[in-house]
């Protein structure tokens, strides 16, 4: 049963997918969908805007969202791969404090703050589930390319974080599921510098993407917490 839904970065082409899905799957749970311009306009949803670096903001955004009922349901789609200029890093050479400072901020920071903050509104009484945007690049054993140094290294600490938390919330929460989850490759802007090298079949819509990445939630069981899983289901390693 899932009653209550927060979303956080549900404006962007992931995260209004995962909110239109959220909806379509659970068509009768109350659902506060978070993002930076509030922009987010569904029937049957209620839209706050949300400081993602200010702690303040998430803190407040975690109590409005179980303000009536704990939480069944939080998914945090927030992230960032390339930012105008800064790009992805194909060498040594291109490293530099400002990129990891900012991705990490982005991709680290932000998921571990909200989970600071939502974790402890998850509901008690029953199976609950935090999930974060994680990826595959961030597994060390699967990578064989290299490259993309800032954000590999901020989404292996991502899954670190996430890994975390899920023991330290089992202590007091033995039906809560905290999970990584690998979306893909989304048909987006975080994505469209890259779609060149994707091979046929393999670049979603955000639908589908959204609609498999639930249907790996609602298959997961508390034994699975700490894990990142991509949107087929498959367990992927550190």
């Amino acid at each position: 049963m899932v009653d209550t839904i927060a979303i956080l970065g549900s404006s962007g082409a992931i995260g209004k997918a995962l909110t239109e899905q959220a909806q379509a799957t659970y068509p009768k749970a109350r659902i506060h969908a978070f993002s930076r311009s509030k922009g987010l306009d569904l029937p049957g949803l209620t839209s706050h805007s949300i400081d993602y670096h200010d702690e303040a903001s998430l803190a407040a955004s975690a109590a409005l969202a179980a303000r009536e009922a704990p939480l069944d349901l939080v998914l945090v789609a927030t992230g960032l791969l390339h930012d105008g200029a800064m790009g992805p890093e194909k060498s040594l050479r291109d490293l530099s404090a400002e990129k990891f400072q900012h991705l990490f901020a982005v991709n680290s920071i932000v998921p571990a703050l909200a989970a600071k903050h939502f974790l402890p509104k998850l509901n008690k009484d029953r199976r609950s589930v935090f999930a974060a945007l994680s990826a595959r690049v961030g597994s060390i054993s699967d990578n064989h390319l290299g490259g993309w140094y800032a954000y590999r290294a901020s989404k292996a600490a991502l899954n670190m974080i996430l890994k975390n938390a899920a023991i330290e919330v089992a202590r007091r929460n033995k039906q809560a599921i905290i999970v990584g989850l690998h979306p893909g490759t989304v048909d987006s802007a975080l994505s469209k510098p890259f779609q060149g090298n994707v091979a046929a079949g393999k670049l979603f819509t955000p639908a589908f993407s959204a609609q498999k990445l639930m249907a790996v939630l609602d298959s997961l069981t508390p034994d699975q917490s700490g894990q990142c899983f991509a949107w087929d289901g498959q367990e992927i390693h550190p």
